[in-house]
């Protein structure tokens, strides 16, 4: 029984590991996708984008691991049943819950896993993912000065590069134009060729000039729009320094970035979450003692009765017209002042019941991955004791269809709470929800052998609808 119990491991293991791999993968190509045009031209180190890929890659785990479970447990299982291996157990005496009880511990262990992983170090990989993201997308374009067109990025200055070699250092037909002065292209430098490198920190361009001419337009000091025959001289080698580039990476304090509800365990998100709720009683206490505080009858509301009212506050035909205009204008622009007040409240209520929100629909997530690393294992190990495919064709098909109903309806669910039209812990348990009793259908139907995508005994079940179809017409 143990050397099949690590056979059955071993055959689980290694299509687990492939599509885990394989998800992850796919997964980081579409964030390539996505964010290409921040990274493209930007002279970025290659250890930069290697560690912006790691972190991404991180962050994928919540979504990759679940579909390698259902993927792997359901080819596993499918092999089993292709090979006729499933059929030989069987035949041994032993049970499918025997053959599934090492994977079920095995889904218990990584459940487990995914939750330290989910509360430990996915706050960290986001905090690294993001705050990197963010420091590349701010990153200045990398200095790309193209052959026969005029370059800007650099102030006070245009350059124009008639050629460049292949390695991109050795340059001709330069010509660059000092507008410094801000008096127009007074001063103009051309050479016949020379060589362009950034300095180690990537901060000063340095032109080493060859066999050219400085140009400068002699101006009269009172009057610059006069000009006088411009001056030439002449050099055999020149070297200019165009500073304040700045195209290294600037790194962000990280500790900006901390306060993200994504960057946060389940112990940080509680206490997040309690003083966010703190603070908005508070406000939502201000508020209503500042809507008293304009209308002072309010507060006599409370303690008069509706037929002393009269009797008690001045009515306005006691007051002179040019009185009551006065009245008239400062009710009006206390009736304004408390609107504009009444609409700034009530969008911050909703900024600020949002960001509890996120807080909720975070917390309840961390519980979410591992659940549904378990529940999927249950729909795609029977699922493949069941149809008996294994390999690459109808597993994927199969597990891509039930994955993908479990993401619309996890992100549904989430789009509904930040909506405020769903309370986020039943959002966020909704797709955890509606696949367990699938799992346990499917689990019972393999269990008991029952032919649950048998031809035959779904041509049966047809067959026998439609004589009792048949039969009642005729009584009919």
């Amino acid at each position: 029984m143990k050397k099949l119990n690590v056979f059955i491991l071993k055959s689980y293991a290694g299509p687990l590991v492939l599509t885990f791999f394989i998800s992850l993968f796919i997964l980081v190509m579409q964030f390539l996708w996505k964010y290409v045009d921040d990274l493209v031209g930007k002279g970025l180190e290659w250890y930069v984008i290697a560690q912006l890929l790691f972190y991404a890659s991180s962050t994928f785990v919540p979504l990759a691991l679940p579909l390698a479970i259902l993927l792997s447990s359901l080819m596993t299982f499918g092999n089993f049943g292709e090979n006729y291996e499933l059929v030989a157990m069987k035949a041994a005496g032993i049970s499918l819950r025997k053959i599934m009880k090492p994977l079920v511990i095995l889904s218990i262990i990584i459940s487990l896993l995914a939750f330290l992983f989910s509360n430990h170090v996915l706050p960290y990989a986001n905090l690294k993912f993001h705050s990197l993201l963010y420091d590349v997308r701010q990153q200045k374009l990398a200095l790309n000065i193209k052959e026969g067109i005029f370059y800007n990025g650099i102030e006070g200055f245009t350059i124009r590069i008639g050629e460049k070699d292949q390695d991109q250092n050795i340059i001709r037909d330069v010509m660059i134009y000092n507008h410094t002065d801000r008096q127009g292209n007074i001063k103009v430098t051309t050479a016949k060729w020379g060589k362009m490198e950034l300095t180690p920190d990537r901060s000063t361009l340095v032109f080493h000039l060859f066999d050219g001419y400085n140009y400068e337009d002699i101006t009269d000091r009172r009057d610059y729009k006069i000009t006088r025959p411009f001056q030439r001289s002449y050099f055999k080698e020149q070297m200019r320094r165009f500073g304040g580039l700045d195209f290294g990476l600037n790194r962000t304090d990280e500790s900006l970035f901390r306060s993200n509800y994504q960057m946060m365990n389940i112990v940080q998100l509680r206490t997040s979450r309690d003083s966010l709720n703190g603070e908005l009683n508070v406000r939502r206490k201000k508020f209503v003692q500042s809507v008293n505080e304009r209308f002072t009858f309010l507060q006599k509301l409370d303690s008069l009765q509706t037929d002393t009212i009269k009797d008690s506050i001045p009515q306005l035909a006691d007051f002179e017209k040019s009185k009551q205009t006065s009245i008239f204008d400062w009710a009006l622009q206390s009736a304004r002042a408390v609107k504009n007040s009444i609409e700034y409240n009530k969008s911050d209520f909703q900024e600020r019941r949002l960001r509890i929100t996120k807080h909720h629909i975070e917390y309840h997530r961390k519980f979410t991955l591992s659940i549904a690393c378990f529940i999927l294992f249950f729909i795609g190990a029977p699922l493949g004791a069941i149809i008996r495919k294994g390999g690459l064709g109808l597993p994927v098909v199969v597990s891509i269809f039930f994955f993908v109903i479990f993401h619309i309806i996890s992100i549904t669910g989430e789009k509904y709470a930040r909506a405020g039209q769903l309370n986020p812990a039943i959002a966020m348990w909704l797709a955890s929800a509606v696949l367990l009793p699938l799992g346990i259908f499917l689990t019972y139907k393999a269990t008991t052998d029952s032919p649950l995508l048998d031809a035959d005994s779904w041509d049966k079940m047809i067959k026998r609808f439609n004589f009792f179809a048949k039969k009642n017409q005729s009584t009919k």
